[in-house]
């Protein structure tokens, strides 16, 4: 019976023993980095301003907002939600919605330039810069070597 024991406790303690090692790890950068661009509009004569100038500015924000929206559109796609109604075999109501939500980091302003009427914006996401931006936010690694001791 002693024996059982004690075979028991050598077996308890051994596995509550930790193996001791050393992992290295090493980060893995994609094969290619894609460049995204996107063009943004906004009309000036319908910018809610008094002023010329103010309205130039407010289509340059507008402009700007919209090859954001375009951006996010390509990198996350858009959400489109639609509802129709039938009444007596007829299209009495038709209804579709589309969205889109994320967060763009590291797109830069390549343009801005009045044309026409409007105010052109256009954007350009280098996925190099984003994977650094996201290296210094999250490192994605993969295991290099195990060492045991």
């Amino acid at each position: 019976m002693k024996r059982y024991l004690l075979l028991a406790m050598v077996l308890f303690i051994g596995g509550c023993a930790t193996q001791d090692k050393y992992v290295q790890w090493e980060d893995v950068p994609p094969p290619t980095f894609p460049k995204l661009t996107a063009i943004g509009y906004a009309p000036l004569a319908t910018q809610p301003a008094k002023e010329q100038s103010q309205k130039v500015l407010m289509a340059m924000q507008a402009s700007k907002i919209v090859a954001y929206r375009e951006l996010a559109e390509q990198v996350y796609g858009q959400k489109i939600t639609a509802n129709s109604s039938v009444s007596d075999w007829m299209l009495t109501d038709d209804n579709v919605k589309a969205s889109v939500s994320g967060v763009i980091r590291g797109a830069r302003v390549v343009k801005s330039y009045p044309a026409g009427d409007h105010y052109v914006t256009e954007l350009e996401l280098d996925f190099a810069k984003v994977w650094q931006l996201y290296q210094q936010q999250s490192r994605p690694q993969r295991i290099k070597e195990v060492t045991y001791f």
